[in-house]
């Protein structure tokens, strides 16, 4: 297997800033995955927004992030700035030995004529159009981020599934829990925030929802969804207090009793997860999707199958060891584990 320095091209979705300002999971994942490879040596060239911060060579079409330039309504879908941006980056691939995509379906018919070799990570869910596509277009490597993902698609080929791994070890840790629960991601109902304020009501503890609602740039559903099921519930007990950045969300993390994750969609990956671990706050969450491959289940939290379930989970939440949660999540899901896998997959295509 061959393995020397490589011109790797990194294609980012320009909705949201590489990292993001606040919410934006795959971008915190691109963003770690791009310093890393940098200081192994590759030439990599990130295309993204104008206000990326990277040591990668930066190649922008726009000076911002579309969620926050407000020139556009469709920000995260098949608009053309961002079907300019993975044109421009299709159009320079002689440059690259390799093609690293993550904008899933959106750029994958360009993606399927590309002649330089194109890995593509699916951060999202496989919905019944998401699978016709990519059983239809089949070119690029396709990387999984958890074997339930990739078990959902069997008619797929994977090159491999990587877990997302991040830089946590300077994320704050208390070895004592708080006395509140919280909630971190968006509001959707696949993420179930109503479950978890169910939870919390049951049990008479404090909910903290850190959780984005753009009323401007989300689906309308998620607003309604909020309307109906959220909104009516908040209180001094159930606090929602938005969309918060990384320092923020970290110290809510750390000084929390638990995580809940009450997904009501099988889970890809949940970053939240083990930004949660890596604080030493232990998550509690539905037995969904990747969940089982994330948490050790009675180790680094609880896996449960309904709000019964996990109102008996937050109640014996004591049980478990802060320090496992760290140590556990540091060794499992770092940044090395996660580019080992991805260098790998990129030298085996390139031997090929």
């Amino acid at each position: 297997m061959i393995k020397r320095r490589l011109r790797i091209a990194q294609l980012a979705n320009i909705a949201e800033r590489i990292p993001p300002q606040k919410y934006g999971g795959t971008e915190r994942v691109v963003y770690a995955l791009t310093e890393e490879l940098v200081k192994r040596g590759h030439e990599v060239t990130l295309f993204a927004s104008g206000d990326s911060i990277t040591s990668a060579k930066l190649v922008s079409i726009y000076p911002k992030a579309l969620r926050y330039s407000r020139v556009l309504d469709n920000v995260y879908g098949a608009n053309i700035l961002s079907l300019l941006n993975i044109g421009y980056a299709y159009q320079r691939q002689d440059q690259f030995d390799i093609i690293h995509d993550h904008n899933g379906y959106l750029s994958l018919p360009t993606a399927n004529f590309s002649k330089t070799p194109v890995v593509m990570t699916i951060h999202g869910y496989f919905g019944v159009n998401e699978k016709r596509i990519f059983e239809n277009l089949k070119k690029p490597y396709l990387v999984s981020v958890s074997k339930a993902q990739a078990a959902s698609v069997p008619n797929l080929k994977f090159m491999g599934n990587v877990y997302h791994g991040l830089e946590m070890k300077h994320f704050p840790f208390s070895k004592k829990p708080g006395k509140y629960l919280l909630f971190v991601g968006r509001i959707s109902i696949e993420k179930g925030v109503h479950f978890a304020i169910e939870v919390a009501l049951y049990l008479d503890i404090p909910l903290i929802i850190a959780a984005k609602l753009d009323s401007v740039v989300d689906a309308p559903h998620d607003v309604s969804y909020f309307k109906q099921f959220v909104e009516p519930k908040l209180s001094d007990q159930i606090k929602w207090v938005g969309e918060v950045n990384e320092t923020e969300r970290n110290k809510l993390m750390s000084e929390a009793m638990c995580s809940l994750h009450p997904v009501t969609w099988p889970e890809p990956f949940g970053l939240t997860l083990i930004e949660s671990m890596a604080c030493g706050t232990p998550v509690v969450a539905f037995n969904l999707g990747s969940i089982p491959e994330v948490i050790e289940n009675g180790k680094s939290g609880y896996i449960v199958e309904d709000v019964s379930s996990m109102i008996e989970a937050v109640a014996n939440i004591l049980k478990i060891d802060r320090e496992y949660c760290r140590k556990y999540v540091l060794n499992r899901f770092n940044v090395k584990n996660m580019v080992d896998g991805y260098e790998q997959i990129y030298n085996k295509i390139l031997s090929q």
